[in-house]
Formats: structure tokens, sequence, C-alpha cells
């Protein structure tokens, strides 16, 4: 009896200091703000935005001024908070979670004629192989909440309670952001028990309901995600806000945009709503605070905006930094970061490089947080940085294999890239740039130009070498995809195309009256297209087609894998050739990407006519059309 009782109150001992143990555990508020500019808070030097809340983070947190998102874009940074990997390695490159096709492979697109470098095609689901911060802490006994947006994947096992948190509001994970506009009723959140009220802002209403979940813990550790959809287009703004902003804007001033100012300060409003809901709980003492940035802020022209009148002045400047989100360079992915750690460490600036993927190793040691089997991350354990004690990262990598002629043009720097900072150099090797199709490299000293006005390569040879190794080192560690020079590149289409269809030799293609026109003068006709944007298949060719031929239809399919066509790679189809329009809908079973299709209407000479042609997915989204004139009514 003896020794139960004693076994008794041992294990309720070990349970009360378990217990003890895991209330003394701080929590984690992560605020990450979307598209937020270098420049554009109080505490950053901003002399027109007003952020006293962000300014009351500041004040008792560390700055710094070196920090990286892992990306210029938001998709990757934000898998990069919660896996501590690269995007390079986890294939998520781009911001393209929100679509409806499930794409986890990584892999090069298909080049179009136009476009001189062939990028990635990023995944769009984060993996639920990796394990996240959120599983992590769960496991140690935290509860865990996802505020706002997602943007890493929706369906089945993509979204944030499938990740590792407990609670999802608003439960938007199809969202890229707030479209329809931030203030309520709001046309993104289509979850019926998430409303607020009429004209209420998204972010402040997420702040008010975050207070909830504090206050409901009562003791218990929490991992608290408050990821705002401020300030992300669509550009929408308080009216009585823009209109204080206009009196103070300086039209001289690099940030002036008065719309932009009143997005800023309903963000920092809801800042200041969720500190003030820390400070109630009494548990501000005890909780670890994060605020950044996903990517560089939109330092152009807004475009559309609501209300009119603010769509030619620059959104905001990201200077002294070059360029903003989207760009390779400065302004694309380094972006504000506080930290305030009470009881641990002192407010102040430090210039210790910091890149996003850090935080789950961080994030763990700040609280203590020892999971049994630690998976392989590329995060850096920053706490000796948080704490003034030294730098803890020589380098800090960006790969962002997506871009263009067209889009560099309006953002300067959005080219395929992958770059290395180490120490005050910075090298930036921009895939396939150069008019020969080599690779451009540009080599810059932020301590000396932080602006990259003067590339130094031809002057600096050795630095550029010593920096390409770890490039290299890079690219084949995270098994990234690596953009090329397309080969394809400024080739006409063939004599005798039209909408992207190169008819055989037994036939001719024009587009007539809005529609297809093939003429066959012998027994094989067929026409082929190919520089396919990448989908997920099994997939599906639809198409009218109106015919005075005869004989049996083929559709024919390539990937990258493969050299050329195969009746192997083919599906057959029983057109009518009774001069009538009539629809197909023809199904090729492959799941590939697909590099080129072979149309053979017939096997005998006549005229056939096809109009809607539709190549779809797997989940029936036509992702090429054809041909681009609208179809004449017949």
């Amino acid at each position: 009896m003896i020794r139960l009782i004693l076994s008794v109150l041992t294990a309720a001992l070990l349970t009360s200091a378990a217990r003890a143990e895991e209330q003394k555990r701080p929590n984690v508020v992560f605020i990450l703000a979307d598209d937020l500019g270098w420049a554009d808070l109080t505490p950053y030097g901003s002399t027109y935005h007003d952020t006293p809340n962000l300014k009351r983070l500041a004040d008792r947190s560390v700055r710094f001024t070196n920090y990286y998102a892992a990306s210029p874009l938001c998709s990757p940074t934000r898998s990069s908070i919660l896996t501590g990997l690269y995007p390079a390695r986890t294939g998520i490159t781009a911001p393209a979670c929100h679509l409806p096709a499930v794409q986890l492979e990584k892999r090069l697109v298909a080049g179009a004629p136009k476009s001189r470098v062939i990028g990635a095609d990023s995944l769009t689901r984060l993996k639920g192989e990796y394990v996240t911060l959120a599983e992590v802490f769960r496991k140690a006994g935290y509860a865990t909440a996802h505020f706002g947006k997602w943007h890493l994947g929706h369906g089945a096992g993509y979204e944030p309670k499938d990740q590792g948190f407990d609670a999802d509001v608003p439960h938007t994970p199809k969202a890229a952001g707030p479209g329809g506009g931030y203030f309520a009723p709001w046309k993104f959140v289509t979850d019926p028990q998430f409303k607020g009220k009429p004209g209420e802002h998204i972010d402040e209403w997420m702040a008010g309901e975050a207070a909830k979940f504090v206050a409901a813990q009562k003791g218990k550790p929490f991992y608290l995600n408050f990821w705002m959809y401020s300030v992300h287009s669509p550009w929408n703004g308080d009216p009585k806000q823009i209109e204080q902003f206009k009196k103070t804007a300086d039209p001289k001033a690099a940030q002036r945009n008065p719309l932009y100012a009143a997005m800023l300060k309903n963000m920092d409003n809801a800042v200041g709503k969720l500190l003030d809901a820390l400070d109630a709980a009494k548990v501000a003492d005890d909780t670890i605070v994060v605020f950044t940035s996903d990517n560089g802020g939109w330092a152009y022209p807004p475009k559309a905006t609501d209300p009119k009148g603010y769509e030619h002045i620059p959104a905001t400047s990201n200077a002294p930094l070059r360029s903003g989100k989207a760009s390779n360079y400065e302004g694309g992915t380094r972006v504000p970061c506080l930290v305030a750690w009470p009881g641990k460490a002192k407010a102040g600036t430090s210039d210790a490089l910091f890149s996003s993927v850090d935080w789950f190793a961080t994030l763990l040691a700040m609280t203590d947080v020892k999971p049994k089997a630690m998976p392989k991350v590329d995060s850096v354990d920053q706490v000796p940085a948080i704490l003034g004690q030294k730098p803890v990262r020589d380098a800090v990598y960006v790969h962002f294999p997506h871009g263009s002629e067209a889009q560099e043009v309006g953002i300067p720097g959005f080219w395929p890239a992958t770059w290395v900072r180490k120490g005050d150099w910075k090298l930036i090797r921009f895939y396939a740039r150069n008019d020969d199709g080599t690779d451009r490299l540009e080599l810059y000293n932020l301590k000396d130009d932080v602006g990259e006005t003067k590339n130094l390569t031809a002057e600096k040879p050795a630095v550029v070498k010593e920096l390409a190794g770890p490039i290299d080192a890079f690219l084949k560690d995270t098994e990234a995809v690596v953009p090329k020079a397309n080969p394809g590149f400024g080739k006409q289409p063939p004599a005798g195309s039209a909408a992207g269809w190169t008819p055989s030799k037994d036939a001719a293609v024009e587009v007539r009256d809005g529609v297809l026109v093939i003429t066959s003068t012998r027994g094989d006709p067929y026409i082929v297209t190919r520089d396919l944007p990448a989908g997920a298949g099994p997939y599906t060719v639809a198409f009218k087609m109106k015919s005075g031929s005869r004989g049996t239809g083929q559709v024919f399919w390539a990937t990258a894998d493969d050299k050329g066509f195969h009746r192997d790679r083919s599906t057959t189809f029983e057109p009518k050739h009774d001069g009538e329009w009539h629809e197909y809908a023809v199904k090729l079973p492959v799941e590939k990407a697909l590099t080129a299709l072979r149309l053979d209407p017939s096997t005998a000479p006549g005229e056939v006519r096809l109009d809607a042609i539709r190549l779809k997915d797997k989940d029936g989204k036509a992702i090429r059309s054809w041909p681009a004139a609208p179809a004449k009514k017949e």
C-alpha cells in the first residue's frame, strides 16, 4: 500500500512539474505583413507613414536591418518560415498555391518563343511530408492557431489544420489576397461563421478574434500565427484616413501615396489591438513577438485603386534599396524585422544577417522546445544574434527562378536568378540574361552601394569567383530547379502556321471567320502545337468540329521525356463527317506536363473546321485555348 501511495504521489509530482514547465515556456506570436517594404515603418525611417503601434513594439524589440525574406514573392517565404527550408528545396518558388491544380513536381516550364529563358514551374502545395513549426509546438503542448492569409495550398491535406494548427481564422486557404477589398462584407471570406460588421477591416477584425484565442488559453502556452492580408492589393483604403494623409503628403517625397498610407494605418491598428490583447490577458511579459514581412514593398504605381486618383503614384518606396516586390535586388527581399523577447533580449538595432528560413530553429531554441527527432532544416539558430552576442549567419541565399523580359520592364530585377550575400558582397546570377544566352553576373558592395548602382564584376573577378562556388553548392544541395536558356527563343513559327498550330505536309491551316480551318489534300492531315503551359494530368482535349472529310480522328501528346509523337501516346476518337458542328472530349491518360499536342481530325482529303479547342487539366480547368479570336456563329 505504501509503495502504491508513493507511486501515485510521484506520478502526481511529475505531472505537476511537467505542467509547470509547460507554463513557463513563453508564448509565440508571429505577425507577418504582406508586401510591406523595408522603409515603410516609422521605426525604419518613414516620416510619412503613421505606425505608432509598431513603434511601440520596436521600442522593446531588437530591430534587424539585414533581415531577408527567402523570396521576393509571398508563398515561398511563408513556406520557409513554417518549415525552416529554402524554397529551392521545397519547390514552392512562386505564389502559385491558390491554383486549383495540385502540382507537386520540381520541373522547368516549356519555353515560349518570346522568352529568352526557361524558368521553373512552382509547386502549388506545401507537401505534408515536411514538419512545420505548428506541428512541433503542438506536440510540445502548445495551443496553435493560424489567423489570416495562408497561401500554401488548399484542399485535403494542405490547409492550416492539416499542418499543425488547431484553429484557422477566417479560413481562406484559396485566397492569394483580400480579393474584393479589406472592408466587410468580405468577398474572399466564404466561410459563413466568419463575418465582420459592415465596413470593418479584415485585419482589425482578426485581431479581435485573436484576442479571444489568447484569453482562452489561461496559462497554456500558445503559438499564434497572425498573418495579415495588409498591405497586399487590392488598393483599398479608409476614405477618412486617405483624406488625412493627403494633407501631409509631400509631392516631392518618395513615399507620398495617401491610399497606401491609409492601408498601413489599418495594419498598424490591427497590430495595436493584438498587443493590447496580450496586455489584457497579462501575458505580454511571457510572449515572444516577431514582426516581419513576406517580401519587399510594391514600389510601383498601384494601378486600379479604391477610391480612384492614386493609381499613378508609386504605392511606396524602398529607398535607398533598389526596386521592390518580385525583384532580385535588395528592395525585393530585404524587409523589416522586429523581435521582442521580454526579459531576455535588450531593445536595440542589429545588423546581423538573418533569413526567414531561420525561424524554425530560432523559435524552438527561444522556447526551449526540443523535438524528439529534429528534422533536417536549412534553419540557423539566431538566438546569439537576438541576444546581441555575435552574428550567426555568414551568408544569405535566395533562389527565384521566375520572370521574363515583359515583367522586368516594370520591375527591375524580375528575372530568373540565384543570389548570395556574404558579408558586404552580393553576387546575383541572372540566368540566360545576356544577348547570347549566357548568364549575367552582377556584383555589388552593399556597404558602399546599398542601392546596387555599380556592378563590380569586371573590377573584382576574385570576389566573383569566391561567391560563385557557394551558389553552385547551394543549388546542388537544395536540388533546385535551375533556369536555362531557351533554345527556341526568337524562332518564328513555321510558314503556314495559324493560331499556334503548324500543319503537316498533307494539310494547310488558317483562321477563317474566327475558327480554325484545316484543308487536307491527302490522307494524313494533322496540326501540331507546342510550348504548352505546365499542368497536371490526366488531361482532356475538348473542341467543336465540323468535318467534310472522313476517317478516324486521333490526338497525340508528348512530354519532356518523349522524342516526337508515337501511336502508344495517343487516343483515337470517331468524328461525325456530316458537315455539322459536334462537340468532342478526348481524354489523354498522361499525368506529366505536356510539351506538345498533335490533332489528326481525319484520314482523308477535305475541309475540317475546329472551334473552342481547350486543353483541360485533371480538375477540368482550361490551361490553353484556341483560337484566340472569337468564333463566328454559324
